[in-house]
């Protein structure tokens, strides 16, 4: 099953570097010790002036110094929850996403990881680190449409916190490689 994984991820289009891309999201994959393929997601703190609270991808707006999305990425990566970079193998992209404003557009890109032993969140970044497996994600049970201000978004209830909006998109479009 967990080879089944990488394979259909080698079916992912390359990273994309569109015009106007503001800012770039790791979504990191590992296989953990009992063979199930987890993902990373951080949930922001309460006090962030944007998406406070919200489980989102490591990631964030790109800066000068970056060399395009993945830079970003794992960048992000690396400063959020500590995951080097020469730990990260990229795997292609996902559709750029433009949540709520179009001019801020996100572009998600996919990799698999040799997990440290220990991640480390950000103080002011991260309130924390959760790490799914695959297959909870891919639970459609666990998944709710709402309307959210006159559009469906779906929704994913964990302990912590909500996966919804541009982060469930993603999610959603990742499981989609995996059917």
């Amino acid at each position: 099953m967990v080879s089944d994984v990488w394979d259909r991820l080698e079916s992912l289009p390359p990273v994309p570097y569109p015009d106007g891309m503001r800012a770039a999201v790791l979504a990191p994959l590992y296989e953990d010790d009992a063979g199930d393929v987890r993902v990373i997601l951080t949930v922001r703190p309460d006090h962030m002036n944007t998406h406070a609270g919200d489980v989102v991808f490591p990631g964030g707006m790109i800066e000068e110094e970056d060399d395009g999305p993945v830079a970003t990425a794992l960048r992000e990566a690396w400063e959020e929850v500590g995951l080097p970079a020469e730990a990260v193998q990229v795997l292609g992209g996902l559709e750029p996403v433009a949540p709520g404003r179009p001019s801020t557009i996100i572009v998600p890109v996919v990799a698999r990881v040799d997990r440290p032993a220990e991640l480390v969140p950000h103080d002011g970044e991260v309130a924390a680190i959760l790490e799914p497996r695959l297959s909870e994600l891919a639970d459609e049970s666990r998944w709710e449409e709402r309307d959210f201000h006159g559009h469906a978004l779906w929704f994913f209830e964990f302990p912590e916190a909500t996966l919804w909006g541009a982060t469930a998109f993603m999610v959603r479009e990742l499981l989609g490689y995996l059917r």
